[in-house]
């Protein structure tokens, strides 16, 4: 019996390393690191938390802060007048961030499949490092200390950090087909992670020359990173004569392996004749629109899921070093240090959950199962003893199982969402689709960060890891309806592969 075409599948494998060139291996490298680069600046506002709050608290009432002479010019300068209002301000700057940053995305994702992604992301990475500079290190020279200034310099970072994701995703996914997309993206998604271990390290080593000099060096190595970026990065194939994804050149087992995992296996072979837009014989095709995106299969629920799980994920990532410093008593420096675990076990979650879900040739089940676990391990982790070696473990194992699944949603099912045969032939979706995931996703994430701090101040950190759990159950629930389509889906298939045995 012939098998559906759905069911032959080239290995991933050897779908990727028959299409892999060196330009492939430069663009993966220069999105990550571009990527990296802007997470590092992120990361080092939360690893220097501790240090910004000391500065901006009178030292009276501060028993970590340098006593400071003359009295009068540190009176005239402080914000707050005590550490609580201080750290309830550096949350609001967080929200402040996630909300300018997740309406930058939805703009971002459009105005990226309309103009060139070089000179998009290239903009991004180099404006965003001289506010970064501004904030963190010249207002600190001047000894210019005001709370509106830092909310509109946040306000416009975020707009600008914003262009990145979108950027990286498209481009990537302009370069690398569903052959093997869970293992590639799972592994290139460690770019999140690699910023953040490489922003904690930088901020780690200089911080003991004061706060300011973290800022400094990230914005530095940023801004340079951008430069690199607009003369050396190639945003699609067909810029140095390769053929785009999709093209049929060597026949039908090919195109198959470039076909993305969210088409509807349950269709009539008519049915995927259709296209949101309409036959081009155009090289340019139109690029697809904000509400025709929505609409599309598995973009809503993805991205309401996206939205409960970066709440948790990015909360790891602006609270782990003030937790471990505030709640243990550690030092900032072994905070920042420690912290890098649960980035790691990120890393090794998307590269080994994007692997198998290559294997299954399903996203779904594989973060149910994932997200289970890290019920779980939040559960752990918030019991955890004071002592390092128990907590990075455990941090780790939380990363592996929260991590995981955000880096798989953020790119290899953003690129599967923005590559379904609605959209077949137009890759100017796939920045628009991004920016709508991530852009949801950063919305939770704005509104999470507020009532982190919130619940901290008011019930203590246990609640706070309550809330993590429910986040996280409310993950697996918004994805449950395609959990059981692709559930039933391997089982309809299992029970093909029998009858053709």
């Amino acid at each position: 019996m012939a098998l559906p075409g759905s069911l032959w599948r080239q290995p991933a494998s050897r779908g990727l390393v028959s299409h892999c060139t060196h330009h492939h291996i430069v663009v993966f490298l220069l999105t990550f690191f571009s990527y990296s680069l802007l997470h590092a600046s992120r990361k080092t506002f939360s690893n220097v938390k501790v240090s910004i709050s000391s500065q901006w608290t009178p030292s009276c009432l501060n028993s970590t802060a340098p006593e400071l002479r003359p009295y009068e010019l540190w009176n005239s300068s402080h914000l707050f007048p005590n550490a609580e209002e201080a750290t309830l301000f550096l949350g609001t700057l967080d929200t402040i961030f996630l909300f300018s940053y997740a309406m930058g995305l939805f703009v971002s994702g459009i105005v990226g499949d309309r103009l060139n992604l070089r000179w998009v992301l290239s903009f991004g990475m180099c404006s965003s490092a001289l506010v970064v500079f501004f904030f963190g290190t010249l207002t600190e020279w001047l000894h210019f200390y005001n709370k509106w200034f830092y909310c509109c310099l946040w306000v416009v970072n975020g707009l600008l950090q914003s262009t990145g994701w979108p950027c990286v995703v498209a481009v990537m996914g302009n370069w690398f087909g569903k052959a093997g997309r869970g293992f590639v993206f799972g592994l290139w998604s460690a770019c999140a992670s690699v910023g953040n271990i490489l922003g904690a390290f930088l901020a780690s080593c200089v911080l003991k020359y004061g706060y300011e000099y973290a800022f400094l060096v990230t914005a530095s190595v940023q801004f340079a990173g951008g430069v690199i970026v607009f003369f050396g990065l190639l945003t699609s194939p067909k810029e140095v004569g390769l053929p785009e994804l999709g093209a049929d050149e060597d026949g039908s087992v090919e195109e198959d392996a470039n076909r993305p995992l969210m088409s509807n296996d349950d269709a009539d072979d008519d049915d995927r004749n259709y296209s949101i837009q309409a036959a081009d014989t155009d090289n340019q095709p139109k690029a697809i629109g904000f509400f025709q995106a929505c609409c599309l299969p598995g973009v809503v629920l993805y991205s309401l899921a996206y939205a409960c799980l970066k709440l948790v994920n990015y909360s790891f990532f602006f609270w782990l070093p003030f937790y471990l410093s505030n709640n243990f008593g550690w030092k900032e420096a072994e905070a920042d240090q420690l912290s890098i675990w649960y980035d790691v076990g990120g890393i090794i979650g998307g590269t080994i959950q994007g692997l198998i879900s290559d294997v299954l040739q399903k996203r779904a089940p594989v973060l149910a199962i994932s997200l289970l676990f890290a019920v779980g391990s939040l559960f752990g982790y918030s019991r955890s003893p004071n002592s390092k070696p128990i907590n990075a473990v455990i941090m780790a194992i939380t990363g592996f199982f929260i991590g995981g699944p955000s880096n798989m949603i953020s790119s290899a099912i953003s690129a599967d969402l923005g590559r379904q045969d609605l959209v077949k032939g137009s890759s100017e979706a796939l920045a628009t689709v991004t920016g709508i995931v991530d852009g949801t996703g950063s919305i939770g994430a704005a509104v999470g960060q507020y009532l982190v701090s919130l619940i901290q101040e008011n019930l203590g950190w246990m609640w706070v890891f309550y809330f993590f759990i429910l986040m996280t159950s409310s993950t697996v629930l918004f994805i449950s309806p395609l959990i059981v389509r692709e559930i039933r889906l391997l089982l309809h298939e299992r029970r093909l592969r029998m009858l053709a045995e």
